[in-house]
């Protein structure tokens, strides 16, 4: 089912926009709220480099649990994963793979080829990443009254099926891997989704649309970076970045005063974040046919793509 390209909804254009920026900014809340809990493993997802390649991981992790026929988790399938776009190093995706395993996340798999060393996501891998597509198929079901979080509880099939399927979406979805010039400021820093996240978490409860530059109030920069473990001169020089832009602008001097997030970096956000969750609304739909045969999760992705669009 191919998703699409951004020109096909308008979240904050439609009737169900302040709806689903409510969503989004729901979303980052508790995205920042897994960091709080998990900080050294949620840094793996926290710039764009590192969730793409995180997330292929995890994907032919969950492939190899759905379908034992399937290559294990090794090096060598994770460079075969990105073999038709190849866009980053070998060394860079081997030496991210040996770093998930020197923490924990992976773990030894048995083989009886001595000569491949395949590994898994371990049991508390899984956990986050089923926290993390719950929070999704959560945010979804608030747009259309679904039921997708409650299925994923009660059938762990699901997991292994839907967070593959979006992966191998958005991965080689151009719009979500190579974000909008305002969103890659961000996330092509470190922790830098992160940051994007903190100014979006903060927006205003009563925000109905984003025709113009939104106020957050104070934001100094130490309070991110003493949050997120990162030096201030780090996240200073992501601020000065992005003010240079326009995407920020303070109301005194010094990046003091009440800072405005401009309508650029809003709509942009906005955009790219609908490509995720059409993805994951297309993954559930796709998934519960396969395991289940549901006649109705066709109904479930159009009413969704009603709510997102």
């Amino acid at each position: 089912m191919p998703l699409g390209s951004q020109d096909d909804f308008s979240p904050m254009t439609s009737s169900g926009g302040a709806a689903f920026f409510a969503v989004l900014r729901d979303a980052a809340k508790e995205l920042l709220a897994m960091h709080d809990v998990a900080p050294r493993v949620v840094r793996y997802v926290a710039s764009m480099q590192k969730w793409l390649i995180t997330q292929a991981i995890v994907a032919l992790h969950f492939e190899r649990k759905h379908d034992e026929t399937r290559p294990p988790l090794t090096a060598g399938a994770l460079i075969e994963f990105f073999a038709a776009e190849l866009p980053f190093s070998k060394n860079t995706l081997t030496a991210h793979l040996a770093e998930m395993a020197a923490y924990g996340l992976l773990v030894p798999q048995e083989c009886r080829d001595r000569r491949v060393r395949p590994v898994q996501l371990s049991a508390y891998g899984e956990t986050m990443i089923g926290q993390w597509l719950a929070s999704h198929l959560s945010a979804l079901d608030r747009l259309d009254g679904g039921d997708r979080a409650s299925s994923l509880g009660s059938d762990q099939r699901l997991l292994a099926r839907i967070h593959p399927l979006t992966v191998r979406s958005l991965v080689f979805h151009p719009d979500w891997a190579q974000p909008p010039a305002s969103v890659n400021l961000f996330v092509r820093t470190e922790s830098g989704s992160n940051i994007l996240h903190e100014l979006i978490c903060r927006m205003p409860a009563s925000l109905e649309g984003i025709d113009q530059q939104v106020c957050l109030g104070p934001l100094p920069a130490s309070d991110i970076s003493t949050r997120h473990t990162l030096s201030r001169g780090h996240v200073q020089r992501v601020f000065s970045r992005a003010k240079s832009e326009g995407l920020l602008v303070w109301s005194l001097p010094g990046n003091r005063g009440d800072l405005f997030v401009s309508q650029t970096l809003l709509r942009d956000y906005v955009h790219w974040q609908a490509i995720k969750f059409r993805a994951i609304s297309v993954a559930y739909g796709q998934a519960q046919e396969d395991l289940n045969g549901r006649s109705d999760a066709r109904a479930h992705i159009r009413a969704t793509m009603l709510s997102i669009a």
